[in-house]
């Protein structure tokens, strides 16, 4: 499917789970219906450990932004795949470093539209666009985005447990990730994470639940091989390409992931 042709849909299928609803009620959301909650219940038989995993890659999210906004100077944020609103989102906390602080958020799911309009209603340094991540020139090209977005200066793009959602192939995550830093000034950094595992029944059954369950709308379960070949090209920011709750915890006591049939894996990447 080229980038930029993607048809997404306007209504609401509450019938059929979609990534977005599922993480929202694994981090404690009420924007989920009965298909996302049987869908998170069947998943959590073969891997327990989602919702905590859930819960670390969030927490990585929001250090990640508190980092780069309080120690690059960064101003601008892309979230790609951003899902629905919850606690702490990126505008937020970056705002609580600078004020100032302008935030893109792009999804393809409608709910996040719609909490998208009235998240704009309240601050116009923020918005909401649907759109296909794969989408690179719609995405920047957008009204909104070059309204927030200053392209000639520094910028963060977020992929946050979302490069599990793309299929390989000609568009694929490596594509996707070499088409937005070349989009970006020198100094932008890129954040990437997805769902990694090194067990081959895991990567098989969750790949292939997710894809049935989601009716296609999944890519697949990778290994930490495949993560780090999307950072060719960038420097890599301490302490490396990492699971995702041990990247600069805020303190030792924080919550880590605790069990390995499947991690986050992941870091950050400057654009030289």
């Amino acid at each position: 499917m080229p980038h930029g042709e993607q048809q997404l849909s306007t209504s609401i299928d509450a019938g059929v789970p979609t990534a977005a609803r599922m993480y929202d009620f694994y981090l404690g959301g009420k924007d989920n219906y009965a298909a996302d909650r049987e869908a998170c219940a069947a998943l959590d038989k073969e891997v327990p450990s989602t919702r905590a995993l859930a819960l670390n890659n969030r927490r990585f999210l929001q250090r990640v932004v508190r980092t780069l906004a309080k120690d690059y100077g960064i101003r601008q944020f892309i979230d790609h795949g951003s899902g629905l609103p919850t606690q702490d989102n990126v505008h937020q906390v970056a705002q609580q470093i600078a004020p100032r602080s302008h935030v893109v958020y792009v999804d393809n799911d409608p709910m996040v539209l719609v909490h998208g309009r009235a998240l704009l209603e309240q601050d116009e340094r923020t918005t909401v666009i649907q759109a296909d991540m794969r989408d690179t020139d719609g995405i920047f090209s957008h009204p909104d985005t070059e309204r927030l977005i200053d392209f000639s200066q520094p910028a963060a793009a977020l992929f946050v447990s979302v490069m599990h959602c793309i299929p390989d192939g000609e568009d694929g995550p490596p594509a996707l990730a070499r088409r937005v830093a070349e989009r970006l000034a020198p100094g932008s950094f890129m954040v990437m994470c997805q769902l990694v595992s090194e067990d081959a029944h895991v990567r098989k059954f969750v790949t292939d639940f997710m894809d049935r369950t989601t009716g296609g709308h999944w890519g697949r379960v990778r290994q930490e091989k495949d993560v780090a070949g999307l950072f060719d090209g960038l420097d890599i920011l301490e302490p490396g390409l990492v699971e995702v709750s041990t990247w600069r915890p805020d303190s030792e006591v924080v919550p880590r992931q605790l069990t390995h049939e499947w991690i986050e894996f992941g870091g950050v990447g400057r654009i030289p």
